[in-house]
């Protein structure tokens, strides 16, 4: 991909912030940023991955070999989790991608690679194949529900097949991936956050607004996550029904767009006088556009990228915090209904957001599947 001016300048300043970010940091986890510093969470949180994410990214552009010690020993600190079943949900795959994977392919540690098969079969373990859905999160009332963010967790699932030569990772994150087109993607391209299924016959029961505004309302993240979850599914598979999902969701998105390019937190407010944007959203769907413009053809594709780019800059021109604050973006909206991180910087949002800057500067996200085979790959970058 072209390589312009201010993506590099880009890029840089953002590397620069987590070079620095990291010496206070060190190896935590990240989540929202407070009075301009980051606040810790533990290392069970969702979160865990991104901070890892965005050390692995740097480490790749340059080969800073303290960014990959701490990226390495925040790895380690998810080994109990592993072996603590009421810690993990469908979240494993945002933490493994970020951390046992991008290490596997980027140094070839067999350590990490085994971590990234065990947080696997952990998520393949959540599948109920009645309903063919991975369930999301652990409460017994919940046993039944599904959310369209775990799109993004199934690339962990491709990639233990791959490991493995085993078809049934496969399987299951395109049957999850399956059953979220039939039921989270609605008719004009917008998605659902929460889909509830009976667990014991698979049928569908109903639906929740989770964090938009309400359940027939369209969160912006919630969109971004269909956009560059299902972008993934048909890199994966080839499957032409998921280009399709991506691009009817890439489409919605597009279309409600403020002029700035970064989306109130939910697209069907009723009002957005003084609503808080939301650019881990922003960041999000750009990465997702950037990689749907490669699956489409001819003139579609193109325009895929320039939306890609146009939200890309204006993030770094509108959003981009100061040097008075640790993080790199401004104005995310971590949780509105439940008063979390709104109108705050987020981890998320700085890796996805650095992430697109690294595929316009030709490198692939950490998703996979990476150029070439799409599995294992040594060496730096």
């Amino acid at each position: 991909m072209e390589t312009r001016g201010w993506i590099e300048e880009a890029w840089e300043l953002g590397a620069d912030k987590v070079r620095r970010a990291s010496r206070r940091i060190g190896a935590r986890f990240p989540h929202g940023s407070h009075d301009g510093h980051y606040e810790l969470m533990p290392p069970s949180y969702w979160t865990a991955g991104f901070w890892t994410g965005l050390l692995w990214l740097v480490y790749r552009d340059g080969a800073e070999e303290e960014l990959r010690s701490i990226a390495e020993q925040c790895e380690t600190q998810l080994d109990p989790l592993l072996m603590d079943y009421a810690c993990l949900s469908h979240d494993v795959g945002f933490m493994w991608t970020l951390s046992s994977l991008a290490n596997d392919r980027l140094t070839g540690q067999e350590a990490s690679r085994r971590r990234g098969l065990i947080a696997a079969s952990h998520l393949a373990g959540r599948y109920n194949p009645v309903g063919r859905f991975i369930r999301a999160w652990n409460q017994p009332e919940r046993t039944g529900w599904a959310i369209i963010d775990c799109l993004m967790n199934m690339p962990l699932l491709y990639w233990a097949s791959e490991q493995t030569n085993d078809p049934r990772f496969r399987h299951i994150a395109q049957a999850h991936s399956r059953t979220a087109v039939e039921h989270f993607l609605r008719e004009d391209g917008s998605v659902r956050h929460v889909v509830c299924f009976d667990p014991e016959t698979g049928r569908r029961v109903g639906a929740l607004g989770g964090q938009g505004y309400s359940e027939h309302s369209a969160w912006a993240r919630g969109a971004a996550w269909g956009i560059y979850g299902w972008t993934l599914a048909f890199r994966h598979t080839g499957a032409a029904e998921f280009r399709e999902a991506a691009r009817r969701t890439a489409d919605f998105f597009l279309a409600h767009l403020p002029e700035d390019k970064v989306p109130y937190w939910d697209f069907r407010l009723p009002d957005c006088a003084g609503a808080p944007r939301d650019s881990s959203a922003a960041a999000i769907a750009a990465g997702g556009l950037l990689d749907l413009a490669d699956a489409v053809e001819g003139e579609a594709g193109e325009l895929y990228r320039q939306h890609a780019l146009s939200i890309l800059r204006s993030l770094s021109e509108r959003y981009r915090a100061d040097e008075t604050e640790e993080a790199i973006l401004l104005h995310g909206t971590g949780n509105w209904p439940m008063n979390q991180n709104v109108d705050r910087p987020l981890i998320y949002g700085d890796y996805y957001y650095m992430e697109a800057l690294a595929k316009c500067k030709g490198n692939p996200g950490l998703w996979g599947p990476w150029s070439g085979s799409g599995g294992r790959r040594t060496g730096n970058g």
